[in-house]
Formats: C-alpha cells, structure tokens, sequence
C-alpha cells in the first residue's frame, strides 16, 4: 500500500484495471455464453416441454387428481404409467421418479424430480463427492450421483429389458431436473456402458436430458456423451455456471448470492487454459441448449430463442451476476418458457409453409450437422488438449478402446463395493 501511495500512475493503474474488471463482470450476461451458437429448430427441441412436465407429474401424489398441474396438464395418461417410486420406495438412494410408457411419442421415459429441502438423502447423495473421487470412463464424475444411478439401474434393470423388449421402436429417455438432471446423466452413460444389460439396445435408442443440470462429469465426458445426453439451461440459471461442489452450494443455500459472487470473482481471476487442464473439474453434461429470452438493460421478458452447440471451451464458465439467477433454475419456470419457444418455431414453420418432403430433408441435415458438430468438439478438445480427450475414429464415432469397453460391459451396481469394482476397469 506505501508504493501505491508513493507512486500515484501506479495506483492509477491499478483502480484503472479493478474498474476494468467489474465493469465487465457487471455487463457479462447470460446472452454472451451462447452468442456463436447456432438456433435449434423445432425438431430436435420437441421433446423438452414435454419432458419438463413428465418432471413435474413426479411432485404429484396421484395423477389421476393431481393439484399443481401446469396450463393443459402433464399431457400424462394414468393407464400409462408403469411405476411411481417414492422416498420410501428408494430408502433415501434416490430422487423419486416415475416410468412412463408414452406410446403417443413412441417413447420409454423414466423421470426425476429435483432436489427436496426437507430431505436429509438428498443432501446425503450430494454431500457423498469431493473432488477427484470418482473416476470413471477415462474421466471424472460425481460419486454420489453415481451411486444413486447404479442404484436405479439395478431396482428398474429387469423392467427397462422387457420393455425395450417389447417395444423395440421405442427410445428409451432419462430425464432429471437439478439434483434429479445429474442421476439422468450419468444414469444414461451407465446404460451406453452396459447395453447388454437391456437386451444389447442400440445406442441411439438412449437419451438423456438434464434439465438446469448440475455440473456432474469432466470435460473429456461431457463432450464425448454429448451424441446421446442434452443439458437445458434457461437464461440465467446458477447451477451450470459454477464449478462449486455441489454439496458446498447446498449447504450454503441461505447464503447463496454471496457465495456466487466470492466464486464469480475468484472464477474470473483463473485463466481458461487452467480450468481446462484440470481433469477433476466437472462441467455440465453433453449437447446444450440456452434459452436466452431477456437483453441486457431491457426490462421484461422476450420471445425465448433457443440457441444450441457442444462447446469445449466457454462451456458456461462464468456466473451471471442477475437477481434471476436463482428463480431460472425452477422447473416451472423453464417449463414455460421452453413451451413458448417450441410454439414460436412452430409457427414460424408453419408461416414458411414448408411441405413434409422438405422438413423431413431437413430433419436428416440436422442430425448430419450434429454428427458432424459432436466430431468437431472431440477434436477441438483434443487439441486444446483436455485430459483424457481423444479424437473420433475415421471408421465411426466411437474408436476401437470405447467399443472394446462397451462390450465387455458386465457390471452390477447393487452395492458401493459392486460400483468401485466396475469404475476401476475404467
């Protein structure tokens, strides 16, 4: 401080560059995370509304008398559902969650719910992880959110086969929202390891969405599970945004903008090439998709545009100083808005007039440019060099060391012990 005092063009300087800093931490907006983005269409977003409220049917004690149901229901037929587990029935290993058989959308779904804040294992499965503990995959991942997968794998394992079995057309979706988003993830990469397990289910029959996920796998991960998983984030949402442990978050809740904004300055101080050579550092699960609807220095809400990529770097780094931080992270919330923005590419499409051939062309483009934009993030994390990356095979997506692993995949995850067992071959 006395060479400050003494040398007025330093200080200067230095007043000069902490304005510098918080002027653009300041002006950062959720809106700069996902600028270079391309839009998603109508296609491949069609699924999230819908998924979005199969979550919210799960807070419902009876769905044939449900009370907090969202404007034209749950879109849910009580005769569909196969099962409804609850606390209880999980004995604290799991979020509770739903199996549904939509046969209106040719699909097989098995939802989450979010974190309870009145229940002591919730907090119990976040609280189980510290940095570096879990490996699996070549990576790192969560190990309570692991454990809680294994679990729901093994309980439901039999029931998954005989309905992949059966409907063999079928697509076979987990879905989670916050806490529940993290056991979708790594529920779904623990399914793709272990397709035998289902009656050997052809990869591109499984999906995973998170909806405001959690940040539950390593980058190498996170990009490479990126063809099967697809993580929604509205606007502003804290949870993607910072690498804090979850279980710090969580037992900071009462004090969660002033912990946000200690990280959000100390985040800003690490350089991007640090973060990424950290291989312990958990990012938020494949494909995103950023429903971006507010502009900075504008008041109100407007017409949600969704923009969509599976970046390496900038992969929601850094946290947006917003009062919405926390009321994005709802599912009510990110419901309603992902609804408003599949209606307005709807009826964009419908205005274009656009005959069936050509959207049908235009589906197969889509899933071209993905294949084609999931080979570019492997590659580009290879040669930003993050751990553990490595680049796709020119004889297919996946190279000879994965297929090797997935066919030799013959794990059972109904103790710890089974679970240690099967992540150390990884």
């Amino acid at each position: 401080m006395s060479i400050l005092c003494g040398c007025p063009l330093l200080e200067c300087v230095y007043c000069l560059a902490c304005t510098r800093w918080a002027y653009k931490r300041c002006l950062h907006t959720a809106g700069h995370d996902s600028e270079t983005w391309g839009l998603s269409s109508a296609e491949e977003f069609e699924p999230v509304p819908r998924i979005c409220r199969y979550i919210l049917a799960v807070y419902e004690d009876d769905l044939r008398q449900p009370l907090w149901e969202p404007p034209g229901g749950y879109g849910i037929n009580p005769d569909w559902l196969i099962s409804k587990r609850t606390y209880v029935d999980t004995q604290g290993q799991a979020p509770p969650y739903i199996l549904y058989l939509d046969h209106n959308h040719a699909d097989i779904v098995l939802a989450f719910r979010g974190l309870n804040l009145a229940r002591e294992s919730d907090y119990a499965v976040l609280l189980d992880n510290k940095l570096g503990k879990r490996k699996f995959d070549g990576g790192y991942v969560h190990n309570g959110l692991l454990n809680a997968a294994g679990w729901v794998l093994d309980a439901e394992c039999e029931t998954l086969k005989d309905l992949v079995g059966k409907y063999p057309k079928y697509t076979l979706t987990f879905a989670g929202h916050s806490l529940g988003s993290g056991v979708a993830a790594l529920l779904t990469m623990l399914v793709v390891q272990n397709r035998d397990r289902l009656g050997d289910i052809e990869r591109k029959r499984v999906r995973g969405y998170a909806i405001a996920p959690a940040r539950c796998m390593s980058l190498n991960l996170a990009v490479r599970y990126a063809d099967v998983i697809n993580s929604v984030v509205l606007q502003d949402d804290f949870l993607p945004r910072t690498a804090t442990p979850l279980e710090d978050i969580f037992k900071s809740l009462f004090c969660l903008p002033c912990l946000l904004c200690l990280r959000c300055m100390r985040d800003t101080c690490i350089p991007e090439e640090k973060m990424l050579k950290d291989p312990r550092r958990l990012y938020a699960p494949g494909r995103l998709y950023h429903i971006v609807e507010r502009k900075p220095c504008r008041l109100g809400r407007f017409p949600p545009v969704v923009k969509t990529a599976v970046p390496v770097d900038g992969r929601f780094e850094h946290i947006v100083l917003s009062c919405n931080a926390t009321s994005d992270h709802a599912i009510i919330w990110i419901e309603r808005e992902a609804q408003r923005a599949l209606d307005l590419m709807l009826e964009k499409a419908q205005s274009m007039e656009i005959p069936p051939k050509q959207r049908m062309e235009r589906q197969e483009t889509v899933a071209k440019e993905h294949t084609e934009e999931y080979k570019a993030a492997l590659q580009r994390a290879v040669t930003l060099a993050v751990p553990h990356a490595y680049s796709p095979s020119p004889y297919g997506t996946f190279d000879e060391r994965e297929e090797e692993e997935h066919s030799s995949g013959e794990s059972s995850f109904g103790s710890t012990k089974k679970s240690k067992t099967f992540v150390e071959r990884f």
